[in-house]
């Protein structure tokens, strides 16, 4: 026990001696197989949100879901064969803490002739909350919660054990803090945002990390041979991912219907446009519903391409517009020619 970094302290649960290497942030028990998080001194606090929703209202919460949206497979609620329901609790690093930021620049007065800029402060004062997945939920498909309204009991490892599967946390606090940080300083950064800002100041205040360990039921089932699975909060009942079969129909609907109206925006319209006026500035609206014509196009094909298999997550992460997906495929200026080119 003499090398640098490892020391000794008591388990949690049976009071046995737990060898701690320098810069490990899980340590396993020898004597109980007991999984703690450490962290300095203090350690990061553990809490956990209650399981609320039962079985029964997991599976309703299943079957409303293969009936949620025209994208499922029309048989798949039929068909659908449950092959296992259990409850997990998932790990979740949590961070609080009161955002406060300043923001000096120019704010767009009017439109028009009459656009001007004035000279704006801003001030915001604002509690923030933040979380993550903290192991891999690959396998879940739940990578954040919601913890508003939420209540955190303490932690009781006994008790989470008896109701369900455990997942213990990875990675590093440092990481997760950090993270958070950067997470904290973009929203309270978007409450004082101005047309044109000069200087922009961010503090935090009374940042704190946890880890919430979170409820959830997976429900797994088998659709003509391939499996699928949903995940249900074990809070409040609702389906917080799920993965289902895609509607055959569904799919080439869109595509026919994005192909067609596609074409229409980026051949028709731009056409009646350019043939209408003579005047140089109207080029600029022909392109943007040429690139418009483009974007439907490849959305159309993009649902029908991955659209085989339905996925939903209740809480995701803010994803790029259709329309901008469109825009990267071509360049402007190859745009510009081939508006020209058709309306010769």
């Amino acid at each position: 026990m003499s090398e640098k970094g490892l020391q000794g302290l008591s388990c949690p649960r049976c009071g046995g001696m737990v060898p701690i290497p320098e810069g490990q942030a899980i340590v396993i028990c020898p004597f109980c197989e007991q999984r703690s998080v450490v962290s300095g001194e203090r350690g990061v606090r553990r809490y956990q949100v209650p399981q609320r929703a039962g079985r029964e209202q997991a599976l309703k919460a299943f079957k409303g879901f293969l009936t949620s949206s025209l994208e499922i497979g029309r048989d798949a609620a039929r068909r659908a064969e449950v092959t296992d329901v259990l409850l997990v609790h998932l790990p979740f690093w949590s961070a609080w803490g009161r955002g406060v930021a300043w923001a000096f620049g120019q704010q767009q007065v009017g439109s028009g002739e009459h656009r001007r800029y004035e000279p704006r402060e801003r001030r915001a004062v604002t509690e923030l909350s933040w979380n993550a997945a903290a192991c891999d939920v690959g396998e879940f498909g739940v990578r954040r919660v919601s913890l508003e309204g939420r209540p955190l009991e303490p932690f009781n490892s006994e008790g989470l054990h008896r109701s369900g599967m455990v997942f213990e946390p990875v990675g590093s606090e440092q990481t997760a803090l950090e993270t958070a940080r950067l997470a904290f300083e973009r929203e309270v950064s978007e409450k004082v945002k101005l047309s044109r800002t000069a200087q922009l100041f961010t503090r935090l205040l009374g940042a704190r990390l946890g880890i919430v360990y979170y409820p959830a039921w997976v429900v797994r089932y088998l659709y003509r041979g391939r499996s699928f699975q949903v995940v249900v909060d074990g809070f409040d009942g609702a389906v917080l991912y799920g993965k289902a079969p895609g509607n055959v129909l569904y799919r080439a609907a869109v595509l026919v219907g994005g192909m067609a109206l596609g074409a229409l925006l980026a051949i028709d319209v731009p056409a009646a446009i350019l043939s209408a006026s003579e005047k140089g500035d109207i080029l600029g609206v022909a392109a943007v519903a040429f690139a418009a014509g483009l974007g439907l196009m490849y959305a159309g094909w993009r649902k029908f391409r991955y659209g085989e298999h339905y996925e939903f997550h209740r809480y995701k992460e803010k994803a790029e517009s259709v329309f901008s997906s469109g825009m990267d495929m071509l360049d402007v200026q190859d745009i510009l020619r081939e508006v020209g080119r058709l309306t010769r």
